[in-house]
């Protein structure tokens, strides 16, 4: 009313600005766009554009990270921030639910410890749809090697996860690393113990001999022994 008033007298903007000790941005919505008080003015979302887009991703792969899917949304023209584009998935609930995820949500974990050096995680990741360049066929077999202390990983493509192939590329990815641990941990493939007992084979006994390193064989059914690498799988799957 007052603004109204000072305007209707003939006062500029900034000086009714400093007599109500207000912004001048702030008298100009009063006085040239009819702004009502206590009502903020409504903004398009330009998160909505890409809602379906977003929720067709979500629902052909549940589990794909968020910042993937900010990647693809900003190639097609969003212009928010990462935060902004992560809270508007949360308050339209373009991600479907996952009852094994909401069941591991909290969830005791016990944190496992790694001192430097100690340990290098190895693990096999399947890249469906591989670029023809690479020369790989239909599926790219990548050997993944993780720093258990740092998270530090590499991987190596093979033309197959057989023992040869897989020794070779254990050579090439502690090459990228610049050395190994004291210690490599795998799970219970086939290529380096028995699966049924966890009783390392003798013919990787003596790769294990020639680098001069313990091998450590993930028990049954406890994955998350080895989710130092695990992580990095997901990071080579799904962003790199």
């Amino acid at each position: 009313m007052d603004a109204h008033a000072l305007h209707r007298q003939g006062w500029s903007i900034s000086a009714i600005a400093r007599h109500l000790g207000r912004d001048r941005k702030t008298i100009r919505a009063y006085l040239n766009e009819g702004r009502e008080p206590g009502q903020r003015r409504e903004r398009d979302d330009p998160f909505v554009e890409f809602l379906p887009y977003c929720r067709q991703r979500l629902s052909d792969d549940p589990h794909l990270w968020a910042a993937v899917l900010f990647d693809e949304a900003v190639e097609l023209g969003y212009r928010g921030g990462y935060s902004t584009f992560t809270r508007a998935l949360r308050k339209y609930r373009a991600r479907p639910h996952c009852e094994p995820c909401h069941r591991s949500t909290g969830r005791d974990a016990a944190i496992i410890t790694h001192p430097p050096g100690e340990e290098v995680q190895f693990d096999w990741v399947e890249l469906p749809d591989p670029p023809p360049e690479w020369g790989v066929g239909g599926h790219a077999h990548l050997l993944v090697g993780a720093l258990a202390h740092s998270g530090r990983w590499r991987g190596m493509l093979a033309e197959s996860e057989d023992s040869p192939h897989l020794v070779e590329a254990i050579d090439q990815v502690l090459r990228r690393l610049g050395g190994t641990g004291r210690r490599w941990r795998f799970d219970r493939m086939s290529q380096v113990c028995y699966p049924a007992s966890g009783q390392v084979t003798g013919a990787f006994a003596a790769v294990a001999k020639f680098y001069g390193v313990g091998v450590d064989i993930c028990p049954p059914r406890r994955g998350n022994r080895k989710g130092v690498v695990e992580k990095a799988n997901h990071t080579a799957a799904q962003r790199w």
